[in-house]
């Protein structure tokens, strides 16, 4: 076949490390703009980014050209580097190791874009814990309760 056809659409969910609430709202647009330039450097194509000051929420159309680790680590890493350059917070920023990633087909788009643009409105009800463990749940997905996200003690 002379060329390939895909239809691949990912949401990925990071924590900041340790849970930190360090995303602040002065700057998380400009950094959500970086996230954005880097996903679509590897060809993929954003479809909604946002999140709340301790985790992100990137949804996107991926292109088989690129592993899923290797894009996430490439968007971690850039990004915490960025914000380190910019100095945006006091110490280093990390992201936490590892991520969540959920695919959905063409017809959930609308409710899923939707979901991550109203995540302020969501997490006035439902901690960030409890919205991880609920999409693991949702799809199925066994996990270690020793690496899911611990609240902030």
């Amino acid at each position: 076949m002379a060329n390939t056809y895909t239809q691949i659409h990912i949401q990925t969910v990071f924590a900041v490390q340790n849970r930190g609430s360090l995303i602040k709202a002065e700057w998380k647009n400009d950094l959500y703009k970086y996230i954005t330039g880097i996903i679509q450097n590897h060809n993929h194509k954003l479809l909604q980014i946002n999140g709340m000051p301790d985790h992100i929420h990137i949804l996107f159309g991926m292109r088989p050209t690129q592993s899923l680790s290797d894009l996430m680590k490439q968007v971690k890493q850039d990004s915490s580097k960025w914000i380190n350059n910019k100095g945006f917070v006091i110490g280093k920023f990390s992201w936490q190791a590892g991520y969540g990633a959920f695919s959905y087909s063409k017809n959930q788009l609308p409710n899923v874009i939707n979901y991550i643009k109203n995540q302020e409105e969501h997490h006035k009800t439902k901690t960030f814990i409890d919205e991880y463990l609920e999409l693991l749940n949702e799809f199925n997905i066994d996990y270690d309760d020793r690496y899911i996200l611990k609240p902030i003690e």
